[in-house]
């Protein structure tokens, strides 16, 4: 009992052989039947030979309890080859059952890579890299594997898989305590059927601990986390920015990515696309007036403001600092503006001029009854109304005489009028300011005009227009304040009467201090 036949095949011919063994803890090879191949271009047939074991009881193979199953193949021979061969067969397989079982006999044998240990009674794996000098050559680093090794760069990174149990001999794979299982791999008995195995429940699979394991029928997948793909039995990080997902700037993270935008944009809801940013809104750090633009602001200050360096703050303006015009006197430089003001005894004309104010019309002068106010510029003179001096008496209020009867008023002007006028300072020359008419005038008579006193440095001049008018000229420029009074006198002469005689305009000119 416990006597059961294996078949296998040799790597030089079609016919390996039969093995024979025996229930225990290792197998010991009993017998081999070599069959020689008389056609190399023939093909191999595959029997199954059953043996009745003879008590039942017994499990010596994880074949299966009640029948021992026997594999051989046998080369294709001419007809009348095959009976002689299943007659040896037969022969060998009855002496071979006949013989009674040495106990001391064991298998050791393990296939390359593994090695039999002795006091786990099971194949073990060669560690190569150690026993194989410079086993890996250049740059290449060794790496062990089961059943052999590998050689890869040495920048290569190797996640280690879980440990596999040591590898047992093909006659051992299944131990006598484990249930023979007749469904194909992947299945497991139920009842009279095949069910599948879920290996992700069972843990039975190899994922590594970043994969997620997914059962399928009759074995199971390992799948990468989103954002990895598998290459190998690893998962690699999948480079989205490559597929420009992004409107702007993406950035790669294990398993993910992640969009940012430039400034003055923000994420929209997608997480992909770029929108500006209403930085105005936001509290931007414009100083004054904000303009959203896309992709940034700007900065803008009100009038008699500019943009400082840092583009944000608003500077006031001097604007009295860039031109000596702006104001017709003076200018004063205010927050954001400008202003003009004028000196004493002017007011603003508009917002840059300046206007002389008349004292004498608004009341705001002091003069006396005894006097008269003439209104100058920037101020107001108070002139006596008895002006008139010996040896002229006074006609009018303005006018005097001098009577014929004085001895003294001979070589002097019959008569005198007094009159009042204001010239700006730095007026340009020559210019006409005063016109001389005369109020009366005899038939035949010829008149001249003459400047009689007051003239000493050659200021003014006569321009005569006709014979009863003339023009007096500034021949200078004058600055004030300052005060002339010109005597302006009128020769009449009647040539057929003998007539000489002459009269005068005493002219007061006050210039004022400033050329407005």
């Amino acid at each position: 009992p416990g006597i059961f036949i294996l078949g296998g095949q040799t790597r030089g011919g079609c016919a390996g052989g039969l093995y024979g063994g025996r229930k225990g803890p290792s197998l010991a090879p009993l017998f081999r039947l070599s069959l020689p191949c008389i056609d190399s271009e023939s093909s191999c047939l595959s029997h199954t030979l059953r043996l009745r074991r003879a008590d039942r009881s017994e499990g010596v193979h994880p074949a299966g309890r009640g029948e021992q199953r026997a594999l051989y193949l046998v080369k294709r021979m001419r007809p009348r080859c095959v009976p002689v061969l299943c007659v040896c067969i037969s022969v060998l397989l009855h002496h071979t059952i006949s013989q009674p079982p040495t106990e001391t006999d064991a298998y050791t044998e393990c296939t390359d890579g593994y090695h039999w240990d002795p006091q786990t009674q099971h194949c073990k794996d060669i560690n190569e890299c150690e026993t194989i000098p410079e086993a890996c050559k250049g740059e290449m680093k060794c790496f062990n594997h089961y059943g052999g090794y590998l050689c890869l760069p040495r920048s290569a990174s190797v996640i280690p898989a879980a440990e596999p149990p040591n590898q047992l001999h093909p006659s051992l794979e299944n131990s006598p305590s484990e249930p023979f299982n007749p469904c194909p791999t992947g299945f497991e008995p139920l009842g009279e059927s095949c069910v599948d195995v879920d290996e992700c429940e069972q843990d039975s699979h190899d994922c590594q601990p970043s994969q997620q394991c997914f059962n399928t029928e009759g074995s199971f997948s390992c799948q990468c986390p989103d954002g990895y793909r598998k290459v190998g039995t690893e998962c690699i990080d999948i480079d989205e920015c490559r597929y420009r997902y992004c409107q702007h700037r993406c950035v790669n993270v294990p398993g993910s990515f992640s969009c940012q935008c430039e400034p003055g944009f923000q994420l929209a809801g997608n997480n992909r696309s770029c929108i500006d940013v209403d930085e105005c809104s936001m509290g931007a750090p414009c100083s004054q007036r904000c303009y959203n633009t896309y992709g940034t602001f700007l900065c803008r200050c009100e009038q008699g403001f500019e943009l400082g360096p840092d583009g944000f703050a608003c500077n006031d303006i001097d604007e009295c600092s860039y031109s000596s015009y702006l104001c017709q006197y003076q200018c004063v430089n205010e927050l954001g503006k400008f202003s003009c003001v004028c000196p004493e005894g002017y007011q603003l004309l508009g917002t840059r001029l300046c206007q002389d104010i008349n004292e004498c019309e608004t009341g705001a002068h002091l003069c006396s009854e005894g006097q008269t106010c003439v209104n100058i510029h920037g101020g107001h003179q108070c002139v006596n109304n008895k002006s008139c001096q010996e040896p002229y008496v006074p006609v009018s209020e303005n006018r005097c005489m001098c009577p014929v009867s004085k001895p003294s008023c001979r070589d002097l002007p019959y008569s005198i009028v007094h009159r009042y006028m204001s010239i700006t300072s730095e007026r340009s020359v020559p210019s006409d300011i005063f016109q001389i008419q005369a109020t009366s005038v005899y038939p035949g008579a010829y008149n001249t005009f003459r400047i009689r006193a007051g003239d000493d440095n050659g200021d003014f001049y006569i321009r005569q227009i006709n014979n009863i008018s003339a023009m007096l000229v500034l021949a200078r420029a004058v600055s004030g304040p300052r005060e002339f009074v010109l005597d302006l006198e009128m020769v009449s002469v009647h040539s057929i009467m003998s007539y000489h005689t002459s009269s005068a305009l005493r002219l007061t000119i006050y210039v004022g201090p400033y050329a407005f």
